[in-house]
């Protein structure tokens, strides 16, 4: 026999208990569809997680005020309840530990912003110079603040791509009077714009000041220490140092904040290397876990398979003796059952493949979750649904081809 007549044959033979055949690929159909979703969704994360350490930066590290465990261990206070950062500490940082290559304080909050009839609620950045390189900010169009204006008396202001948008239209809007609160400033420069960040959020709905600026014109009622800072943010020259820059930094604040020897530190430092490091742990173990329920799916689509062609080959022995008192030999058996295997894994991958596409699509829809769509993965997963068919239809195949025609022909 010819393979093309096997397929016609092996067709024929699933046509005529075709709903006996649609449950049977059930199984692949499932883990086909489960492969593909939940590769998607986790290759989605980790594109989510490469956006989050490209916006935050792998050589960072980041101090905020009265936050975390001391060594005492005691409970701390929430960052907001008290400021203990002062521009003093971020200077120490700078001048006292070498492997730092940028540091910036930084004071931030929320205002309206104002042009003619345009006006929105943006958030603003009192800043200092090595800011733009620590979050890794480009000009658009204008230049970033001078020397002088980070004396204070300036009222010059870089917005975000977000921020331009909405006052100005497809217009950069540099040269032009903005109004921040109750205070007006000139825009000298736009922000490329960034999108999305790591948690959703726009980062480009921002508008920097100068930091002493921001203290005298923009925290409104809200009374700071002499000098106080919301946080203070660097980088390291070498991402191998981050270990060793953390525990100068703690030490030298500890020193600078007269905190002693087993009193709670008024700080924290994080270190943004760790965090990603343990979100790529955790999405990498969920993955493996997605992965190995989607397995068992396709392993127990499998053993239907053959369970119901077993089942197939003891209903049709009779049609088997026939076949081979007419010639059909040994081979021309088990290629017909197998094809007959490989025609249900098939048919329930190309279903499973369709429908893993629409749910990985609908997830990203209806959902929070990131998905990357990968047609590497839904080549896998076809050829996955085709050793699945080869792997579990061999066996009954072979049972059919050793049976005897005589005593087949009896029963």
């Amino acid at each position: 026999m010819s393979w093309l007549d096997i397929l016609r044959t092996a067709f024929y033979a699933l046509r005529g208990n075709w709903m006996r055949s649609a449950l049977t690929s059930l199984g692949v159909i499932i883990g086909i569809a489960a492969v593909i979703v939940m590769v998607s969704v986790g290759q989605g994360t980790q594109r989510e997680i490469d956006k989050l350490v490209s916006g935050l930066g792998s050589q960072r590290l980041d101090v905020s005020p009265g936050a975390g465990r001391g060594p005492g261990g005691g409970a701390r206070q929430s960052a907001a309840s008290f400021f203990t950062l002062t521009e003093g500490d971020a200077e120490a940082i700078a001048e006292e530990i070498p492997e730092v290559q940028y540091v910036t304080a930084v004071l931030r909050g929320s205002t309206q912003v104002v042009f003619a009839e345009n006006n929105a609620s943006t958030s603003w950045q009192g800043v200092q110079p090595d800011f733009f390189d620590i979050n890794g900010w480009q000009v658009s169009e204008g230049n970033l603040f001078e020397a002088d204006d980070y004396g204070g008396n300036s009222r010059n202001v870089i917005i975000g791509d977000t921020v331009r948008r909405t006052l100005f239209g497809e217009d950069s809007g540099i040269g032009q009077t903005i109004r921040l609160g109750r205070s007006t400033f000139t825009v000298v420069a736009t922000l490329s714009p960034k999108g999305p960040g790591g948690f959703g959020q726009d980062q480009d709905d921002v508008v920097m000041v100068p930091l002493e600026t921001a203290r005298r014109r923009l925290m409104g009622g809200m009374s700071l220490p002499p000098g106080a800072v919301m946080q203070i943010a660097l980088t390291v020259t070498d991402a191998r140092d981050l270990d060793y820059v953390q525990g100068e930094i703690e030490s030298l604040l500890r020193q600078r904040h007269n905190i002693r020897p087993g009193g709670d530190d008024d700080f924290n430092v994080r270190n943004i290397s760790q965090i990603v490091a343990t979100r790529n742990a955790t999405t990498s173990m969920m993955s493996k876990m997605l992965g190995a329920v989607a397995g068992i799916c396709l392993i127990v689509g499998g053993i239907g398979i053959m369970n119901i062609m077993l089942v197939s080959v003891t209903e049709r022995i009779r049609e088997i003796g026939l076949r081979m008192a007419v010639g059909a030999g040994p081979s021309d058996v088990r290629r017909q059952f197998i094809m007959e295997a490989l025609l249900i894994s098939m048919i329930g991958g190309v279903i499973g493949i369709a429908i893993g596409i629409g749910g990985a699509l609908l997830v990203g829809k209806f959902s929070d979750l990131a998905i990357a769509l990968n047609l590497k993965v839904v080549g896998l997963a076809a050829a996955f649904s085709i050793i699945t068919g080869l792997f579990f239809g061999y066996y009954p195949a072979r049972k059919a081809s050793m049976l005897d025609p005589i005593e087949a022909l009896r029963q």
